[in-house]
C-alpha cells in the first residue's frame, strides 16, 4: 500500500533527501498539502508523479503553440533587440495565412521595383542662362567697419532695416571661387539680412564681371550653418539611439533612406517631366517598404501594416484626383510655383500638387497602421473571435485618429502662417480667403490626409483581424489543464 495522504516521506522534507512537499513545486515550504482534504492526485501525491503531471503539461503547452509566428519574429527581434513599442508582441498566424499575405505584398513590391526602374530619371538638366551664372563661395568675417547710415527720406518706408549698420567688411575667402583672397565687401542690407561679426562664418555670393563696365562683386547672403547643424542633427540622433537602441538605430537608417529616395528619384524625376502623381506613389511605395521592414522586421503583422498603409495610400491619392478636379485647381497656388513653372516649364503643376498630398500622408499614415497592426496583434492572444478583436481595436483607432487629425491640421497651419497673417492683413473678406487657390490647396491637403488617415484604421484593422489566428479552444483547453492542476 502507499504512504496516507499528508504523511512525509522518510527523512523528512527538505533539500538534504531531494524531496519537497506535493503542494510546492519549485521551492521549499511547510503549507499543508492541497490533497489533504480530498482524493489523492494520480499516483498518490507521490513528487515523482507530480513531476510527470508537470512535464505533460509543459508539452501540451508547447503543442498549442507551435502554430504561433515564430520564424517572423527573428529578424525583427535581432532588429529590435527585444525592444518595446511597435510590433514587439507576436501575432499568432497559421503558415497558410502567412503564404496569402506575402502572395500579395510580394508582388506589391516587384510593382515597386519595376516602377523605380522605369521611372528613374537619370541625370537633372540643369538650366541655361543667367540663372547659372551665380557662383557661391564660404568665408570668415576678418574686419567690420561701420558707419552711419543715410537718413531715411520722410515719408519712406524703412522695411525693416532701421537697426541694421552700414559699412563694410573683410572676409577671406575659405572655399568656393576665389579662395585663399581677402575680399572688402558692404554689410548686408534688408529684410532678413544677416548681421555679421568678426570671427563669423558666412556664405558669399559671387558675380563674375560682365566686359569692362560691370566689374565682378561679393555679396553677403547668408551665415554658413554647416557646423551648428551637424552638431543639432547628431543630439538629435544620439538621443534617438540612446532611447529607441538598435530600434532607434534601425529608424535612423531608415529615415536616411527615404531621404535617398526623396532626393535621389521623386524630386528629379519630377523635374525631368516624369508624371508627378505617378512618380509619388511609386516613390512612397518605395519608402514605405524600406522603413517598415527595416525598422519593424520583415514578418507577418509589418505586412499587415504594408498592404494597410498601401490601401490608405490609394484612397488617398484617388481622393486627391476627385478634389483637385472638383475644385478645378491648378497648382499655381503660390509665387514658388509660378516661379517653377517659368524655370521647369515640363513639370506638371496640378501632378505636383498631388504629389505633395501623396508625400505629406505618408508619414502619418504609417504611424497609424503599424499601430493599429500591432494593437490588433495583441488583442488577438486574449479573444474569442476575430469580431471581437476588430471592435476593441477599432475603438482605440478612434482616440488615435482624433488626436492625429489635429496633428495635421496644425502642422498644415504652422508651415503657412506667415502667408495666413499676410493675408489676413491685408484686409480681405474671410469668404475670400478661404475660397483663395493657396488656401483652397491647404484646405484640400488637410481634408484628403485627414479622409485617407480616417480610412487607415478600419482597413488595417480588418486585415489584421483577418490573418489572426483566433483559437479560443485552444484557450480552453489551457484553463482546463490550469484548473486540474
Amino acid at each position: 500500500m502507499g504512504q496516507p495522504v499528508g504523511t512525509p516521506p522518510p527523512g523528512g522534507f527538505g533539500p538534504g533527501n531531494g524531496h519537497q512537499p506535493p503542494g510546492q513545486r519549485g521551492g521549499p515550504g511547510f503549507g499543508p498539502p492541497p490533497n489533504q482534504y480530498g482524493p489523492p492526485r494520480p499516483g498518490g501525491g507521490r513528487p515523482d508523479q507530480n513531476q510527470q503531471h508537470q512535464q505533460h503539461q509543459q508539452h501540451q503547452q508547447h503543442q498549442d503553440d507551435e502554430d504561433w509566428d515564430d520564424e517572423d519574429d527573428d529578424l525583427g527581434d535581432r532588429i529590435r533587440g527585444h525592444s518595446h513599442g511597435h510590433g514587439h508582441t507576436r501575432t499568432p498566424v497559421s503558415a497558410h495565412t502567412k503564404r496569402i499575405v506575402f502572395a500579395i505584398v510580394i508582388p506589391c513590391m516587384v510593382a515597386t521595383v519595376v516602377g523605380l526602374v522605369l521611372l528613374w530619371p537619370g541625370k537633372v538638366a540643369t538650366p541655361s542662362g543667367d540663372a547659372g551664372s551665380e557662383q557661391r563661395a564660404y568665408g570668415t568675417i576678418t574686419s567690420v567697419d561701420e558707419i552711419p547710415c543715410p537718413p531715411v527720406p520722410a515719408g519712406a518706408p524703412s522695411a525693416g532695416t532701421a537697426n541694421q549698420p552700414c559699412g563694410e567688411a573683410g572676409v577671406k575667402v575659405t572655399s568656393g571661387t576665389g579662395s585663399g583672397t581677402q575680399i572688402i565687401v558692404d554689410l548686408p542690407q534688408g529684410p532678413g539680412a544677416p548681421t555679421v561679426k568678426t570671427g563669423d562664418t558666412v556664405v558669399l555670393s559671387y558675380t563674375p564681371a560682365v566686359g569692362n563696365d560691370v566689374p565682378a562683386k561679393y555679396q553677403i547672403v547668408d551665415h554658413d550653418r554647416g557646423k551648428a547643424l551637424i552638431y543639432v542633427l547628431a543630439l538629435c540622433g544620439a538621443i534617438i539611439i540612446v532611447f529607441g537602441r538598435l530600434r532607434g538605430f534601425a529608424a535612423l537608417i531608415a529615415l536616411g533612406v527615404s531621404f535617398v529616395i526623396l532626393l535621389g528619384f521623386i524630386l528629379p524625376g519630377i523635374l525631368n517631366g516624369k508624371p508627378p502623381l505617378l512618380v509619388a506613389i511609386v516613390g512612397s511605395a518605395a519608402v514605405m517598404f524600406l522603413v517598415l521592414y527595416l525598422t519593424h522586421g520583415f514578418n507577418t503583422q509589418t505586412s499587415v501594416a504594408v498592404l494597410g498603409t498601401l490601401a490608405s495610400l490609394l484612397v488617398t491619392g484617388l481622393l486627391g484626383v476627385a478634389f483637385t478636379a472638383t475644385l478645378k485647381l491648378t497648382g499655381f497656388g503660390s509665387e514658388e510655383s509660378v516661379y517653377l513653372s517659368v524655370l521647369q516649364g515640363t513639370v506638371d503643376m496640378r501632378g505636383l500638387l498631388l504629389a505633395g498630398i501623396i508625400i505629406g500622408a505618408l508619414g502619418v499614415l504609417d504611424d497609424m497602421t503599424v499601430t493599429q497592426a500591432s494593437t490588433v496583434a495583441e488583442l488577438a492572444k486574449h479573444a474569442r473571435s476575430r469580431m471581437e478583436v476588430y471592435r476593441a481595436a477599432t475603438r482605440i483607432g478612434r482616440d488615435h485618429v482624433a488626436s492625429a487629425v489635429n496633428t495635421i491640421v496644425f502642422a498644415y497651419a504652422g508651415a503657412s502662417l506667415p502667408l495666413l497673417l499676410l493675408l489676413v492683413a491685408g484686409g480681405r473678406h474671410i469668404s475670400d480667403l478661404l475660397t483663395s487657390e493657396f488656401i483652397t490647396q491647404e484646405i484640400v491637403r488637410t481634408a484628403v490626409g485627414t479622409i485617407g488617415l480616417v480610412a487607415a484604421v478600419p482597413i488595417t484593422t480588418a486585415l489584421g483581424s483577418l490573418v489572426a489566428d483566433i483559437r479560443p479552444r485552444t484557450a480552453d483547453r489551457r484553463e482546463r489543464a490550469h484548473a486540474r492542476a
